[in-house]
């Protein structure tokens, strides 16, 4: 690996995502703008109107006779093997012989419109038999449905501990799913090549997984299909794993019949067909002294995997790791229990199961300091890691203690005491507004906990004229990757940003490519860019140096130009001289974290490169008669190191926390008895809007670098922020338990906290 310049690592200016300007104008293209063939196809998909049962016969006669319709095709049409899953491969792209959720896909229909291709996708004709599902963790449980053993993590003796400590506390509550709600649906077109080959424009976070599915679904071989993605409309995790299936439907079409075919799911069926946030519910015992000190804790968390494996055991794993945020827990037990149930398959989602982790921990800190009448940040302060308690339950030390004097500085900046009092005192005159204010720290652990995928490729090309393109392995889904990486090589030659083209992401450019997902997409493409660039750099000092006569280190890069031997030469024509002095201009760049390694059977080790650090304060405002809440103000100090781009960061900070807000808050998922989804569309389904935005929200970055040399010594920015707004769920949590100020127990609030729970937790609390 190799260290950054010491001129790269230096505060980096304030750029504009790339795509800004086509953004706002309509210009930016994503998969479904691109210009149709005149024999294009369209698809839709034959769901099944079942939950769980066997497919006894399907009569789709009337599906082919319906206008429109070119082909239709069963399991059975397909040439090699039916898998769209990512791991263990128990995802179908069409059901064989068994349904296992609502809406799953049975059949594919190939038509000349998308109305005609959904209109005939309802009129096939299934016959199952039917058994009865399972659609709840307690049902799953009673089964003994589960997608794998349960995981235990553990440090001490927590049973004995728990025996031993002078207070004592149980308590539980559930948490649920959130849908992704990307503004880009899912949509995928397949082109078909000469000598079978297959060209892919997807939406996905993962165009490597999809480009090995593909072929592995079209007895291919890999370099027979290439996968392509300039940008996404949005993606959260939902499109690592899930746009699989909708690519592979294209790509079966194309290869069966010759013709283009394109899948742009219907918002409604893409909510139905797609997995989301994993629901938990959580139970803890806990054991702490007169000050809060956590002494012992066991923790019980249970996780709602649905139909199928996906990327669950991982995203269980990472609830684990981050159960303990940031407190030094002396005897601790985690208890992970990953059930099977007959929804759709729940998958990635921003934080991939470290939010609903920290949650549950949170949860604990606010219980004990309502037991002992104090105040959270307190008790929080009270547990933070800090020197001689510093080893992590999975034995992995933690080396950066800047979360104490994070919070410090956010506890003084947003004048949280005083509000806090002043709160108090609010509360105490008004008999039906309550207010609750909370300050929450994150450490979020930045890698991809399986250990392989922490690897990234780029490819840069210096053009003769001096312009520059770009092209790695990550994908742009609107979190300005892109920028920052252009960023990092402009840095490398000197060059205006300006000089740097992006290109699109594509498998046959750079190959086996981990997904953009993990937060780590600038850490690992960045670096892997620099890597690039820092080899043709490096061939242009040494082709000077001869050239001039000079040594090396006279060979300097700078905004000016290409100093050498005190003569300043524009970029443009040394690049024009090195071309036609038979200098390549065109480098690959390879990275690798360095220094993580992981024993998932005893669940020890270091997973993490290195945590990103972050606190928020929130204060709310709770209506007791009709439980509707305000977010008022929010105030946020977030740890993002040396910073590649702090407007890129920021909006990240605020997106996230927003989101964060929405699953905490709003955003509630139902399904009815028989396991169909009614919250599928914008009707019911309730994402944050502008008006749920606190008023004031103000953002802060914390003044530190990486300990750890990333590029530029920054630290990620995707995921963290979004457990910034557990700060919102304890908040509320507070404004409830001052309807009865003098009843030290907690108030029996479930997530999301909709009107209808408040209202039932300010219900239980005043029982």
């Amino acid at each position: 690996m190799a260290e950054c310049d010491p001129a790269l690592v230096l505060p980096k200016p304030s750029h504009p995502h790339d795509s800004a300007r086509l953004h706002v104008s309509g210009a930016a293209r994503y998969a479904d703008d691109v210009a149709e063939p005149a024999d294009l196809l369209h698809l839709a998909f034959g769901q099944s109107a079942q939950a769980c049962g066997r497919i006894v016969a399907m009569d789709l006669s009337d599906v082919w006779a319906a206008d429109g319709v070119v082909a239709v095709f069963t399991a059975a049409d397909i040439p090699g093997e039916n898998n769209v899953g990512p791991v263990v491969h128990d995802d179908r792209l069409l059901a064989d012989g068994e349904v296992i959720s609502h809406g799953q896909p049975l059949f594919l229909v190939a038509a000349t419109s998308q109305r005609a291709a959904r209109k005939a996708a309802r009129l096939g004709k299934v016959t199952y038999d039917i058994a009865e599902p399972i659609l709840t963790i307690a049902r799953a449980r009673a089964a003994a449905s589960l997608i794998e053993p349960t995981q235990r993590m553990a440090r001490g003796d927590a049973e004995a501990a728990l025996v031993q400590a002078p207070h004592r506390l149980s308590g539980g509550f559930a948490m649920g799913g959130q849908d992704h709600f990307y503004l880009e649906g899912q949509v995928a077109l397949a082109t078909p090549g000469e000598d079978g080959q297959i060209h892919l424009l997807s939406s996905t976070q993962h165009p490597s997984e999809v480009q090995h599915l593909v072929a592995g679904l079209l007895n291919l071989s890999s370099a027979d299909v290439t996968v392509e993605v300039r940008r996404m409309g949005g993606a959260f995790g939902g499109k690592e794993t899930q746009a699989a299936l909708f690519a592979a439907a294209a790509a079966l079409v194309a290869a069966k019949t010759g013709r283009p075919a394109k899948f742009r799911c219907d918002r409604d069926d893409d909510m139905v067909l797609t997995g989301k946030r994993h629901p938990f519910q959580i139970r803890y015992d806990a054991g702490y002294d007169d000050a809060g000190n956590l002494l012992a804790l066991a923790l019980h968390l249970a996780s709602d995997c649905g139909a199928s494996v996906d990327l669950s055991p991982a995203i269980n794993d990472r609830a684990m790791f981050h159960a303990d945020n940031c407190y030094f827990i002396p005897d601790i037990t985690i208890v992970s229990e990953r059930l099977k149930t007959n929804t759709v398959s729940a998958t990635a989602f921003r934080g991939f199961g470290g939010p609903q982790g920290m949650l549950a921990i949170e949860r604990v800190m606010d219980h004990v300091a309502m037991a002992l009448g104090r105040d959270p940040l307190d008790v929080r302060m009270a547990n933070l890691y800090g020197p001689g308690r510093d080893v992590t339950p999975y034995d992995m030390q933690v080396t950066d203690h800047i979360a104490p004097a994070l919070i410090a500085r956010l506890r003084a900046t947003s004048r949280y005491d005083t509000r806090a009092a002043a709160i108090d005192a609010f509360n105490a005159g008004s008999p039906i507004l309550k207010k609750g204010i909370a300050l929450t720290p994150v450490k979020f652990g930045i890698s991809f906990t399986t250990t392989h995928l922490n690897q990234a490729g780029a490819l840069v090309h210096v053009y003769a004229d001096g312009s520059i393109q770009v092209n790695h392995g990550g994908t742009e889904m609107g979190q300005g990757l892109y920028v920052k990486v252009a960023q990092v090589v402009a840095d490398v030659f000197a060059v205006p940003l300006a000089s740097i083209r992006n290109t699109a992401t594509r498998t046959d450019k750079v190959p086996n490519t981990s997904a953009t997902a993990a937060s780590s997409g600038a850490d690992l493409n960045g670096m892997a860019a620099y890597e690039a660039a820092i080899a043709i750099r490096e061939r242009l000092t040494a082709f000077l140096a001869r050239t001039y006569g000079c040594a090396p280190e006279q060979v300097l890069f700078t905004s000016d130009g290409v100093l050498v031997a005190g003569e300043t030469i524009p970029f443009a024509h040394v690049a024009r001289k090195a071309h036609i002095g038979r200098i390549s201009l065109s480098s690959t760049g390879y990275y690798a974290t360095p220094g993580i390694e992981y024993d998932r059977a005893a669940h020890k080790g270091r997973p993490f490169y290195y945590f990103a650090y972050g606190a928020a304060v929130s204060e709310v405002a709770i209506d007791t008669l009709t439980g509707e809440h305000k977010v008022l103000a929010v105030d946020i100090l977030h740890d993002v190191g040396r910073s590649l781009n702090p407007a890129i960061d920021c909006g990240q900070i605020e997106g996230g926390f927003v989101q964060g807000q929405g699953w905490l808050t709003t955003e509630e998922l139902v399904w009815d008895d028989a396991g169909r989804l009614l919250t599928h569309s914008p009707a019911t389904y309730k994402i944050p809007t502008a008006s749920d935005r606190p008023r004031r929200l103000r953002i802060d970055l914390w003044d530190g670098e990486n300990a750890e040399p990333t590029i530029n010594r920054s630290k990620a920015v995707g995921e963290p922020p979004f457990m910034l707004a557990i700060s919102v769920f304890s908040a509320l949590n507070r404004a409830i338990a001052a309807t009865k100020p003098d009843k030290r127990a907690m108030p029996p609030l479930d997530a999301p906290a909709t009107p209808e729970k408040i209202l039932n937790a300010i219900a239980g609390h005043r029982l």
